[in-house]
């Protein structure tokens, strides 16, 4: 098997939502599907199966019968506790996988090459994780993280307090995998209610 063909996603959801005023991002809707029905197309043929990494009572995702992590790390410290979440886990439940890929669920449009081309930046530049990016601006959450990393992670998270995603994947050589905006931004996410407003129209101009 290639790399990226055994390679577990995660959907991030573990935020809690401030910007929209609480709730569920991903239960959104856009186009008539939830942002999270659209994220799980996506990335479940790209994936060696999916899990979601969310908060609070999972049975609210029950619909989509994907095993739901909760962080490991109190406080919700942000993404990267979901990104450990889910290296913990594949530790135990997929002992054989080297990577996991990430993604926030609450991006709509991701790519249908983003697993393959996230492995290829990595091989390519013999590096430790890959980033997505689009017009030159990194999108940390949606990436390649090495499992065996997960002592190091938990240890940056629980003791050192570090939150911000760059801060921790400065440590390690980092590749990046650039994608076009045009005709649209395959990374854009929905945080605000303006930006749901904003998913709706692409559907409506592309048929996405």
């Amino acid at each position: 098997m290639t790399d990226h063909s055994k390679t577990p996603g995660v959907l991030l959801a573990g935020g809690l939502a401030r910007r929209m005023g609480g709730g569920d991002k991903p239960m959104r809707e856009v186009g008539g599907r939830t942002i999270l029905a659209r994220v799980v197309a996506k990335l479940a043929p790209q994936c060696d199966g999916l899990i979601l990494n969310a908060n609070g009572d999972p049975a609210r995702f029950a619909a989509f019968g994907l095993p739901v992590i909760a962080d490991t790390v109190a406080d919700y410290p942000g993404p990267l506790a979901g990104i450990l979440a889910a290296l913990d886990w594949a530790a135990v439940n997929r002992p054989s996988v080297e990577y996991v890929c990430s993604a926030s669920a609450d991006c709509p449009f991701l790519p249908d090459d983003l697993v393959s081309r996230l492995h290829g930046a990595r091989l390519a530049e013999n590096a430790q994780l890959a980033v997505a990016a689009s017009d030159g601006q990194s999108h940390p959450t949606i990436g390649l993280w090495k499992v065996s990393l997960r002592y190091e992670l938990r240890e940056a998270l629980a003791v050192e307090g570090i939150r911000k995603i760059d801060r921790w994947t400065a440590r390690y050589t980092l590749a990046t995998a650039q994608w076009p905006v045009e005709p649209f931004d395959p990374f854009f996410n929905a945080n605000t209610v303006e930006d749901i407003d904003a998913a709706e129209r692409l559907v409506e101009l592309w048929g996405i």
